[in-house]
């Protein structure tokens, strides 16, 4: 069930969502002479309601908090982070009947697993892009080349694997043509 994180009003915890372009154990930069971040693109079910009208509560409220950044007024339309899967990346399979969006950090999210009922860290070969689970994540408002509301990165919980995304490379076996350890050779 998605819900807002204790009291806060832009800070939520999605439903199972399916995570792409996977950068949490190592920041990157998208252009050059910009700040290294962790980051995770976030799939979202277009049928997972829940999730989605969290995510625009968050946003307006986000805009409501941070109306001084974004001018003394909410911009319309308000630029937001989540996106359309099937009119933005409509060659790439996973993204269809999806909503988007990138959440980022400067700090490293915390990435876990349940075990017995209680969080486990999982090793940076366990999360890839492509695997399932929930994210933590806040809305904040932003005025830097453009206004708007962007999507902060807090922490992950992987709760099941998934079909390794192109983006997220190939295994060592995909590429020899090889079965996983402990299968016969093909």
């Amino acid at each position: 069930m998605a819900k807002l994180v204790k009291d806060s009003k832009t800070a939520m915890i999605t439903n199972k969502v399916r995570f792409s372009y996977a950068n949490v154990y190592k920041p990157t930069s998208m252009k050059e002479g910009e700040a290294a971040k962790y980051s995770v693109s976030i799939l979202i079910s277009k049928d997972d309601t829940e999730t989605l009208d969290l995510v625009m509560a968050c946003c307006k409220e986000a805009a409501q908090i941070g109306i001084s950044k974004l001018g003394g007024k909410i911009p319309k339309p308000l630029k937001i982070p989540l996106r359309d899967g099937d009119e933005e990346k409509p060659d790439n399979a996973e993204y269809e009947n999806c909503m988007f969006m990138s959440a980022t950090s400067k700090r490293p999210p915390g990435v876990v697993k349940k075990v017995d009922g209680k969080a486990v860290s999982i090793a940076d070969d366990e999360f890839y892009s492509g695997c399932y689970g929930l994210a933590s994540i806040n809305f904040y408002a932003f005025n830097v080349n453009s206004k708007g509301i962007a999507c902060g990165l807090n922490n992950i919980m992987k709760t099941e694997d998934g079909d390794r995304l192109s983006g997220g490379g190939s295994s060592a076996a995909d590429d020899f043509g090889l079965e996983e350890e402990g299968d016969e050779f093909m």
